[in-house]
């Protein structure tokens, strides 16, 4: 399995604090079945994101728990006017590894009106936007015909792998079956923070999904798609 989308650089963000945290969710993870992760410490107002300084620790921690998984670097993008502008001129520094994908993420609190006309302006510069989660937000919560319009118009969907097993809560479970009936889901992934609430696992989202629709549906959901989205290259 491959997770896209998970806080396990150390002493960045609100995810892993420690070093010793960070190499145990890797083992964790292997544990799981994840064969690869990627770090996406938050770029926002509050964590500052530098992506050379976060590459270096992304090295550090490969030679910490080496034989553990495979590791590459996102971030979890925030829809700031600042972020948006440079990330237009310079994907690279935000996109997953070398490819076109950028995970964005949604204020619980509002979504700005021209949302459309920005996520077409990344499709525009070749820019995929994943955009995370949004099966906990609680506008899209109400208005899932959003995101199955993004979808629709070419960004990836990504939920919250605990959000199949309950930890978000019955809401977030039934927006997700609803994303499943519209095909408006493509990824599964940890969101992890830690090691015990938030943890580095898909194997039950995976188990839960098998349940709800199909084997093949789990596995495109966290192999086939996010396996698809580490391996591309984006184009120059």
């Amino acid at each position: 399995m491959v997770d896209i989308h998970c806080h396990l650089l150390p002493e960045v963000d609100d995810g892993a604090k420690t070093w010793d945290i960070a190499v145990e969710m890797c083992r964790m993870a292997a544990q799981d079945g994840i064969e690869h992760i990627v770090a996406t410490p938050h770029a926002n107002s509050e964590f500052r994101y530098n992506r050379e300084e976060h590459e270096q620790r992304l090295q550090r921690l490969r030679e910490l728990a080496p034989g553990t998984v495979e590791l590459s670097l996102g971030c979890d993008f925030h829809m700031s006017y600042e972020n948006i502008q440079d990330a237009l001129q310079h994907p690279g520094r935000y996109c997953i590894a070398d490819s076109s994908y950028l995970l964005v993420e949604f204020s619980d609190f509002s979504i700005p009106p021209n949302v459309d006309d920005l996520l077409t302006g990344f499709l525009d510069r070749g820019i995929t936007p994943v955009v995370t989660h949004p099966e906990r937000n609680p506008i899209m919560q109400r208005h899932p015909e959003i995101v199955i319009g993004w979808a629709r118009a070419g960004a990836v969907i990504q939920c919250t792998a605990n959000s199949m097993t309950g930890r978000w809560g019955p809401s977030a479970r039934k927006m997700i079956e609803h994303l499943v009936k519209n095909d408006a889901i493509h990824v599964l992934a940890s969101d992890a923070h830690g090691l015990n609430s938030r943890p580095p696992v898909l194997s039950e989202a995976r188990k839960a999904m098998a349940k709800l629709a199909g084997d093949e549906i789990a596995e495109a959901l966290v192999n086939t798609n996010p396996r698809a989205i580490v391996t591309s290259k984006r184009s120059q």
